[in-house]
């Protein structure tokens, strides 16, 4: 199983980091030790003083294909959920100045935090809200119709270097609003309204 992460998918994302908006989707993976179910706590790494929360709307895939056409996407998932992205901003940064990968900013033990999978059925895929809020606080609205990509046509961009395989899991990318999370932090994500997940930083 591989969780496939798409990066700058919100033109307000990539302005709030100062970022160069990009000619085709940014991809970048965590392992499957990256990821927390069921609204475990996410324990702040040793190695970071600065942990940035990104909620992302997720899909799974649901069987396999490469070279999938735009127009065939829609039929390669029929699930999505909500997760977390958590990056190490402070070494992503040093790793940026440097031109090295972003492995250990974004890939470490605890970083995918993700909720349980629903039915897309009944949502408009195209235009489906998603929040994030911090201790109570709304902090992230998401709008995939403000995607850069969207959903479909990340699917065919990604199965053009990487064989998508049933359970597979995409991070579509996170809208502005980024920032810092802290020990004791509650966060909760809702999709169309639903709560997704609500968990604990400790």
């Amino acid at each position: 199983m591989k969780i496939i992460c798409i990066g700058r998918n919100y033109v307000d994302h990539i302005a709030e980091l100062g970022n160069e908006r990009p000619e085709h989707p940014v991809i970048f993976m965590k392992p499957d030790t990256a990821i927390i179910r069921e609204n475990a706590p996410f324990y702040y790494p040793e190695f970071s003083k600065e942990i940035h929360y990104e909620c992302e709307l997720l899909v799974k895939i649901n069987k396999e294909g490469k070279y999938i056409e735009e127009q065939f996407a829609h039929k390669y998932y029929d699930q999505i959920g909500l997760g977390i992205d958590f990056t190490a901003r402070d070494i992503q940064a040093r790793s940026k100045e440097k031109g090295l990968p972003w492995e250990t900013a974004k890939a470490f033990n605890g970083s995918a935090p993700i909720s349980d999978f629903i039915s897309k059925e009944g949502f408009d895929i195209t235009s489906t809200k998603y929040e994030l809020h911090v201790n109570g606080e709304l902090r992230q609205q998401g709008d995939t119709s403000l995607m850069l990509w969207p959903i479909n046509e990340l699917i065919a961009y990604v199965s053009k270097y990487f064989t998508l395989k049933t359970g597979d899991i995409i991070f579509t990318g996170t809208p502005k609003g980024v920032g810092p999370v802290n020990i004791g932090d509650r966060l909760t994500g809702t999709l169309a309204g639903q709560e997704m997940f609500d968990f604990e930083i400790k």
